[in-house]
């Protein structure tokens, strides 16, 4: 048969049985993993829940290689390019037999998930290993623990934050459901919101990995050195600029108010449950004084757990 006639491949479909364990993959690591995104997921539809979890899991194995210290960072790129390169072959139907592109892939085609969405989603945790267009590079660290402040103003750590979680409010709300495009500039701010929050919990945390993503703006108008991320942490030296932070997550919050009424009825109690978990860090962290420098604020699983009761009272109202 000549090449003129020959029909192209068939796509790889996987079976039933093959995609439920792909599935439960992903579910288990997102359990693992997910601290507060899988109570918000448990207040879903089996489908949707299924197809968030699939999600999570393929950024959180993007983050996985891009924080992997045992690797120098040229290879971490190389890995993770490697791993998003899987991911496109995937989708175009080559097979795979591995089970978070498996899912994802499969969830993708469902609820009609751009993938250029999912590639800007591996795209922001490089951000992290590499320079980009709102990085001073004057900033950046020689050594990979050497102390660095990674956004010169705000306008640029916004890029930063609209690539790992803006990017994912507008994958989350291809799942849960929407209609009026009105949708998509509201998550977009919520989740701001959430890494905003994220970012004042985890000043500590970040600053032992050499990265700071306070903007170098705020941190002069507040007269704080580079300094005072490595010497014992003055929680009342940082109070007024993670106050100041505070303030700007809880405008951008206000955007889930008005989101919430454009999803999909059966999605509504999931996004009230994700963003009353994360108001409720906030407000956690306010009334420890903005002293987030000892143990790690979180929420109690009984206070998850809380919260969920409430969704679900609130699905079945």
């Amino acid at each position: 048969m000549s090449a003129a006639v020959q029909q192209a491949p068939t796509p790889f479909a996987p079976t039933e049985s093959q995609l439920a364990v792909a599935y439960s993959v992903c579910r288990s690591i997102t359990r693992a993993a997910a601290k507060n995104f899988y109570y918000a997921f448990l207040a879903l539809p089996r489908p949707k829940r299924q197809a968030l979890c699939a999600v999570y899991a393929f950024m959180r194995r993007c983050d996985d290689i891009a924080d992997d210290e045992s690797l120098p960072l040229y290879d971490r790129r190389l890995k993770l390019a490697a791993w998003l390169d899987s991911f496109h072959r995937a989708h175009e139907g080559c097979p795979s037999d591995e089970p978070v592109l498996m899912a994802l892939t499969d969830a993708q085609r469902r609820y009609n998930i751009r993938v250029g969405l999912l590639d800007q989603l591996a795209y922001g945790t490089a951000m992290d290993i590499e320079g980009n267009p709102g990085e001073d590079e004057s900033l950046r660290a020689a050594a990979p623990h050497e102390l660095s402040v990674h956004y010169r103003t705000f306008d640029d750590l916004y890029q930063y934050c609209y690539r790992v979680a803006s990017v994912v409010g507008l994958v989350c709300i291809h799942v849960f459901g929407y209609r009026d495009p009105a949708a998509e500039p509201l998550a977009e701010r919520l989740g701001l919101a959430f890494q905003l929050t994220n970012i004042i919990r985890d000043v500590k945390e970040d600053a032992a990995m050499g990265r700071v993503y306070l903007p170098l703006e705020d941190l002069e108008r507040f007269g704080i050195p580079l300094s005072a991320f490595s010497s014992g942490f003055d929680a009342a030296l940082f109070r007024p600029l993670l106050a100041m932070e505070a303030d700007r997550a809880r405008e951008y919050y206000r955007a889930g108010e008005d989101l919430i009424p454009l999803m999909e009825e059966d999605s509504q109690p999931a996004l009230w449950v994700l963003m009353t978990i994360y108001r409720r860090l906030l407000e956690k962290i306010v009334l420890r004084g903005y002293d987030v420098f000892g143990e790690k604020v979180s929420l109690t699983t009984r206070e998850k757990l809380g919260i969920l009761a409430k969704g679900f009272l609130k699905r079945l109202s």
